[in-house]
């Protein structure tokens, strides 16, 4: 079996010989450039710039040479633009906080404020007011709040709904060019369509839009959910009918040359708890989850992909009943979230894709040793009877030790019997 193949019939939850690792598929499966610059380095290939594929959290591109390096089955398609509303085209290189040599995309347009803090603009266009802020000290940004005064009795749903729009022909060559590159190479494929996050964190402040309107500060938003759950529910309907129909056009551009879809990153969990309730979430998200999950298992063959962090586990059945295939990435450490429960409750409904290594204390702090021993436990519950696609707890970051993940890496081709 390729690695697609392995892929497939891991999401038919099938037992195979060999676990499927992911790196890099979507944007909270990646590697900040900072470690994939070191990993480079550790395996001895050639000096040259990372390039920068997620600015907003600085994930580097895992090319080629490393996925065939670290056994990658998945490859990601990602959007043609960024989070910064700009296209990945153009690369320029640019040095970072922490000096490395990096490559981003031409539009990535930066300047200094007084503290020495790194702003950059929506479009790359300096001339409005900035989106994002990288602390000197950061090694990635974090979303500034642009929220103008709205009408906190009857706000506009049109408003938030600007961004959200019908599929564009050059979109859709752009995804018909990703099928032509990639869908040859025997792995695994995940797409980053966008439009169908329904009120993902990261996407609330519109980082990509000049000048947002509507309601886009964060503690705003999650008060919606309890003071305006009508006006959430009128915009992922809407959302969700643009979604649906962008999706129609997507699949007559890409088929089922697709095996995964990125669908949404929005948190509902803490380290101890969740945002909302269940009923909340059943209430106001999972209809119009279900409408778009519906129609992509009623014609296509694609699994669909919900990331969400924290201590979710009293959400689960509903993340079940709104039609997600896969959970990512399984937060391991947080509260209610034991492996073996999970597995046991539901490893027959839904794969989970990630949960492999605890990013927040084993991976950045653990010895080698430890590393090792908690990926081979976790691997032993999760790839049980199938449904289990190797990935760490979100993104590895800048400072982990390189001899961790590399510990990582070498105890998963044992595992899989590459070594």
């Amino acid at each position: 079996m390729n690695s697609k193949e392995r892929l497939k019939a891991t999401l038919a939850h099938q037992q195979g010989s060999r676990i499927v690792i992911d790196f890099g598929s979507a944007p909270v499966t990646g590697i900040h450039v900072l470690m994939l610059e070191k990993l480079r380095d550790y395996y001895g290939l050639e000096k040259r710039p990372v390039k920068v594929t997620e600015p907003y959290q600085m994930l580097g591109e895992v090319d080629e040479e490393l996925r065939e390096l670290l056994c990658v089955d998945v490859i990601g398609l990602l959007s043609r633009t960024t989070i910064f509303g700009f296209e990945n085209k153009n690369w320029k290189e640019f040095r970072t906080f922490w000096g490395q040599e990096v490559l981003v995309p031409g539009d990535f347009m930066t300047t200094l404020d007084e503290r020495g803090d790194l702003l950059i603009y929506p479009e790359g266009d300096p001339s409005v007011s900035p989106s994002a802020k990288m602390p000197a000290s950061g090694f990635f940004f974090d979303a500034i709040i642009r929220q103008d005064p709205f009408n906190e009795e009857n706000p506009s749903i049109e408003d938030n709904l600007e961004e959200f729009k019908p599929v564009t022909d050059k979109d859709l060559s752009y995804w018909a060019e990703q099928i032509r590159v990639h869908g040859s190479t025997g792995k695994g494929l995940v797409a980053n369509f966008g439009g169908t996050a329904l009120g993902d964190i990261a996407l609330v402040p519109a980082t990509f839009l000049k000048h947002p309107k509507g309601i886009r500060d964060i503690q705003e938003w999650y008060m919606s959910s309890l003071t305006r759950p009508d006006f959430l529910k009128e915009i992922f309907d809407r959302q969700s009918d643009v979604a649906v129909e962008n999706l129609k056009k997507l699949y007559a551009v890409v088929g089922d040359a697709i095996d995964v879809v990125y669908m949404c990153g929005n948190d509902f969990g803490t380290q101890q708890s969740t945002f909302c309730d269940p009923d909340t979430f059943r209430e106001i998200y999972l209809p119009y989850y279900r409408k778009m999950n519906d129609w992509i298992h009623s014609h296509t063959t694609w699994k669909t992909f919900k990331h969400s962090c924290g201590a979710v586990e009293t959400l689960i059945s509903s993340f079940i009943d709104a039609g997600f295939d896969i959970l990512n990435p399984v937060q391991i450490n947080a509260t209610g979230m034991d492996p073996e429960y999970l597995k046991r409750k539901y490893g027959d409904q839904l794969v989970f894709w990630g949960g492999g290594v605890d990013t927040q204390k084993v991976l950045a702090f653990g010895t080698p040793g430890e590393v090792s021993d908690q990926v081979r436990r976790m691997c032993g519950i999760f790839s049980k009877n199938g449904g289990f696609v190797f990935n760490t707890v979100h993104n590895i970051q800048a400072n982990v030790p390189v001899e961790n993940v590399v510990a990582m890496i070498d105890t998963l081709k044992k595992i899989n019997g590459e070594a």
